[in-house]
């Protein structure tokens, strides 16, 4: 067979696989500290990034399934790291926010994603750091939602 391919030469398995690679190696450093999910790390990352979002905006900008983001929320409740308010113009939606703890811990868990980043970007280097980061813009320019 003259046509296989090479699924380790495939550029998106490859995107994929070197994904799963550092995140798998950041979840561990987060989950020893914390001990969260993946699930919990993304709704914590939005959450703090927004300071009050919806689990359906959760699900959209990490694209996990709602049942995924649902279970995060609910164990982030739980810890008294999230609140939840429901809307008073509309109540189907329900209004997420970090506590003054779940705060705390977001700004812990930043320097910890700040510190990760920083030993990544030293152990490839500068050259490889800055090539690696204009490869991705690249790819998500390109393959936007809106560039169609």
């Amino acid at each position: 067979m003259t046509d296989c391919l090479l699924l380790e030469e495939f550029l998106p398995y490859r995107l994929v696989r070197a994904s799963e690679l550092v995140s798998r190696r950041f979840a561990a450093r987060y989950r020893e500290a914390y001990g969260i999910s993946r699930p919990e790390w993304r709704t914590f990352a939005i959450l703090g990034q927004l300071g009050r979002t919806t689990a359906t905006e959760i699900g959209r900008q990490s694209t996990m399934h709602k049942t995924k983001v649902s279970r995060a929320v609910a164990s982030l409740e739980e810890r008294g790291w999230l609140s939840r308010r429901v809307d008073e113009a509309d109540r189907r939606i329900e209004w997420l926010t970090l506590t003054p703890a779940g705060t705390r811990v977001y700004a812990e868990l930043s320097e910890l994603a700040r510190s990760f980043q920083r030993q990544l970007a030293k152990d490839l280097g500068p050259e490889a750091a800055a090539a690696l980061e204009r490869g991705l813009a690249a790819v998500e320019v390109r393959f936007s939602v809106t560039s169609g």
